[in-house]
This record gives C-alpha cells, structure tokens and sequence, in this order.
C-alpha cells in the first residue's frame, strides 16, 4: 500500500515484485511474472531478458492488452486464462520442455 501512497506506478511495481519473487532465477533467464493491480484497473507482463529478448515488447503489450479488455467485459477469469495460455505458448515455442521435471519457479498466484 506505501507504494501506491508514495505514486510508484504499476510497473515500478511488477519490476519491483519480479524481483522480490526471484522471478529472474531461472536457468534460461525465462521467468515471466503477470501483475495485476486491481486498483488501477492494469496489467504489467515483466519478462526475464532470456525470453524477452526472443518474444519482444509487442507480444507482451498485446497480451496484456488482451487481458485487459476481457477484464473490462467483466470477464476476468476468462482474461487471465487467455493471458497465461498465451503466455505458455511463447515459452514452449522458445524454450520447449526438456522434460527435466518440475518448473523452476511455482504456479501459485502471489497475492499481495
């Protein structure tokens, strides 16, 4: 709550939640953190540089953009299931699976 008395936009945010959550320790450097901040009605999509350097802005943005008009409708479920599939199929396309085993970071969504 300090940060949004203190002005710090949804960005500064998520880059600083990508951080705290360590979303950047992984092996490729292919973290991705969805944030969402239901105050401000926004989604943020930080990428790790191993995958953003593959997918680029463009495809974040649209994402995040799809999000958020199905969050408008009211369809906020239905908007984040599209975001993280969407999310997943540029990950398996760039770094498919190895069958190594479990993901390096955990699936359960952080709520702050």
């Amino acid at each position: 709550m300090g940060e949004l008395l203190r002005g710090v936009q949804s960005r500064g945010r998520a880059v600083e939640w990508f951080g705290r959550l360590r979303v950047w320790d992984t092996e490729h450097n292919s973290g991705v953190l969805i944030y969402l901040l239901l105050a401000d009605r926004r989604v943020e999509i930080v990428a790790d540089r191993g995958i953003h350097s593959k997918v680029g802005t463009a495809a974040w943005e649209a994402i995040c953009g799809e999000m958020q008009r199905e969050f408008a409708r009211g369809q906020f479920e239905r908007g984040v299931v599209l975001g993280v599939r969407a999310i997943s199929d540029l990950l398996a396309a760039r770094f498919p699976p190895s069958g190594k085993g479990a993901n390096e970071l955990p699936d359960k969504p952080v709520v702050l």
